[in-house]
């Protein structure tokens, strides 16, 4: 091993065992970047919220994004969380603003604690999707507005760690029909792709072991073959770059 590979895989090390807090990727500005779609979310969340008496945001991580929008919250807020940092803070931040947090494990199959149709707005920003209960918990005329991860992201850097999609099904034709058949009307669909780059390996790295379930098992230690093959990409090719996929589903609970 060379000195430049020996400083390489100790920097790696060093990102590795970088703190991590809520869902904020921060620590990432200029390093990773992706494209935007041509629509938002937060945008049209803040609509939302704005005709709503009610919400529930679904998996908040530590309520970053819904204290971005907070001057568009409803009268009645409520959210949940599962992972325990994250819910520390998100009870820190948000209960003193009189939120409702509810510690949650977010899958696609556990009942909510809430009551049938306790809600006029359910929001879910990346988080499993669990249509029949948020079908139950919806007022008539309802809305939900989803943004998710396609389960085909970024495979080709997954394909770099000899990693598969672990939910490739997770896209709108998955949801669509699932929602349609739990009673609701699909208003809108958006499927978009775009670029995931990154500036260094070190940021993959930081990724990779925030996203465990990208690539299970990933240390600096077990793919540090991979790792030196991104990095002679990188010295040939000046960045990373791989393929993002996001949708955005709202569908309305007949009135």
């Amino acid at each position: 091993m060379t000195k430049h590979q020996a400083n390489l895989i100790e920097s790696w090390e060093a990102e590795e065992e970088q703190p991590f807090t809520g869902w904020d990727f921060s620590y990432l500005d200029g390093r990773m970047l992706q494209d935007k779609p041509t629509w938002s979310y937060s945008t049209r969340a803040r609509e939302l919220m704005r005709e709503s008496t009610s919400c529930l945001d679904i998996a908040t991580g530590g309520g970053e994004r819904l204290l971005s929008m907070r001057n568009s919250w409803p009268e009645t807020v409520a959210v949940t969380e599962g992972y325990p940092p994250n819910l520390d803070l998100a009870r820190r931040r948000l209960e003193p603003l009189g939120v409702r947090v509810v510690e949650l494990e977010n899958d696609e199959y556990t009942p909510m604690p809430f009551e049938d149709v306790e809600f006029a707005l359910v929001l879910n920003r990346h988080a499993a999707l669990n249509v029949d209960e948020i079908a139950r918990i919806l007022e008539p005329g309802g809305r939900l507005l989803t943004r998710q991860v396609h389960g085909l992201w970024a495979q080709d850097l997954l394909a770099a760690f000899d990693a598969t999609p672990q939910w490739p099904d997770a896209a709108p034709e998955k949801y669509v029909p699932w929602l349609q058949t739990a009673g609701f009307n699909v208003l809108d669909v958006k499927d978009w792709s775009g670029r995931l780059v990154f500036t260094d390996v070190g940021a993959v790295v930081y990724y990779l072991k925030v996203v465990p379930w990208l690539v299970p098992g990933f240390s600096v230690a077990s793919h540090t073959d991979q790792l030196m093959a991104l990095q002679r990409t990188l010295e040939t090719q000046g960045e990373l770059v791989y393929i993002a996929r996001n949708y955005l589903i709202e569908a309305e609970k007949p009135g």
